[in-house]
């Protein structure tokens, strides 16, 4: 997963690199291992990149002092990288086009077999496509060039050494892009809305499916015909978990849906005889506030955070994640002591932070726990760029309700049903990609 971010200024006078950096810090929900940003100075690209998160790969002012320009891209991700080169955006090979993506490209070795497993490789792909097709086509044109040619999901942001800023999303729509402004004077385009907000930015709208938008100095380009009439499959698991709550995601309020779905889980879940609702923090507060709601059983703050927003399920490897929850989940003991509990949590992917979980509240004198999830279960990985682990390591692959409560510890345990999932979105289920919950994915029909 990746975080992408984009600032233009139709003014030569500003220095963007600064509001960029605020942008991908309002994008780091989405990626915690590395950052970067690409700016334009009139002559040619700039680029600073580390791993680390934001304010840790961005540590000094003498960094900004090399990113001049008016016009700039960035990104955090949730990818380990083997050196900087391949932290988002990236350049093409000659360096004339740096690209900031967010997906997957699923026809990687047909295009170039030396890169395709190499971390990131796919968003240097689209780098040298757009940097060989800009030879001789205008910015819009060379965007749908390269459209043409690759298969996948994906949410995009270019600059190139003429000042152009392309900014694309795939046919179907599964990764979320939005675009907005600053007055007359700026011209934003995020992963999320909440990263506008977080730059004084107003939204205008999601970038539709198959759209292409390209910012120049004096005028804006824009093609919506070319991929237009495609099946959308927005990702679903974007109002689960990975979206921020406070965002907008293709035109849906991320919190509403995430409160509709505690909503029906209470309905298709309840508990009979419980003390307290808690949930697991951050992303299942909404679940937990809903299901105390509806089934009139009282919501309690059942942990206090240790440390900094460690987003647990996109750290990259198992004991990064273990420790993450050691880090972040301190139960409170007098909210769980002697009292049967409902545990409310987004998704389960592999059962070992949920057992470990369990064993604290548990440990902390909770005398049951009983554990309801905000979405279906995972039974298969994501081609699209989505951090899910093979179907060996998904918990749900192989276990029915019942055995996951025996694995993890806990009293009882339930998922959400996909059905419920979809009422929440306020979707059709041919409208989503549910392809990790259903292991069917779209199909890639141009």
């Amino acid at each position: 997963m990746v975080g992408i971010f984009g600032m233009y200024a139709f003014d030569e006078n500003w220095e963007i690199a600064r509001f960029v950096y605020f942008g991908i810090l309002g994008c780091q929900n989405r990626g915690q291992e590395n950052a970067g940003i690409a700016t334009f100075d009139g002559e040619k690209l700039c680029r600073f990149a580390d791993k680390g998160m934001v304010e840790e790969a961005f540590k000094n002012d003498e960094i900004f002092k090399g990113l001049p320009g008016w016009c700039g891209i960035g990104g955090v991700s949730a990818f380990t990288a083997e050196n900087n080169n391949f932290i988002p955006p990236m350049f093409s090979e000659r360096g004339n086009v740096a690209v900031s993506m967010n997906g997957k490209i699923i026809n990687c070795k047909e295009i170039d077999p030396q890169l395709s497993e190499k971390t990131h490789g796919d968003m240097k792909i689209v780098a040298n496509l757009l940097e060989k097709s800009l030879e001789k086509n205008d910015s819009v044109n060379a965007m749908k060039e390269v459209m043409e040619k690759i298969r996948g999901a994906y949410s995009l942001v270019a600059l190139n050494k003429k000042g152009d800023m392309i900014i694309a999303r795939d046919p179907h729509g599964i990764r979320p892009l939005v675009i907005g402004g600053h007055g007359f004077d700026l011209g934003v385009i995020s992963s999320e809305s909440a990263a506008l907000d977080v730059t004084g930015s107003d939204l205008s709208r999601d970038v539709k499916p198959g759209e292409i938008f390209v910012f120049e100095p004096h005028s804006i380009e824009k093609d919506d015909q070319t991929f237009k009439n495609r099946n959308t499959h927005y990702c679903a698991f974007e109002w689960v978990y990975y979206a921020r709550p406070d965002s907008i995601i293709n035109d849906i309020h991320v919190h509403e849906v995430r409160y509709k779905i505690g909503e029906i889980l209470a309905k298709e879940n309840p508990v009979e005889g419980v003390d307290v609702v808690i949930a697991v923090p951050e992303t299942a507060f909404p679940f937990a506030m809903a299901y105390s709601k509806v089934t009139g059983i009282p919501i309690d703050l059942g942990f206090v955070r240790t440390g900094r927003h460690l987003r647990t399920a996109i750290k990259p490897t198992q004991i990064e994640r273990i420790i993450g929850v050691q880090l972040k989940l301190n139960p409170i003991r007098n909210a769980v002591r002697g009292r049967k509990v409902v545990l409310i949590d987004d998704s389960v992917v592999r059962g070992s932070t949920l057992r470990n979980t369990v064993y604290l509240l548990k440990k902390r004198g909770a005398k049951e726990v009983h554990v309801r999830i905000g979405s279906p279960h995972l039974i298969a990985p994501c081609p699209f760029g989505l951090d899910v682990p093979s179907q060996d390591e998904l918990i749900a692959k192989h276990n029915t309700e019942e055995e996951i409560a025996q694995i993890v510890g806990a009293d009882t345990f339930a998922y959400l049903s996909i059905k419920g999932l979809c009422k929440a979105i306020g979707m059709p289920q041919e409208k989503l990609c549910l392809g990790c919950f259903r292991e069917k994915y779209p199909v890639y029909d141009y």
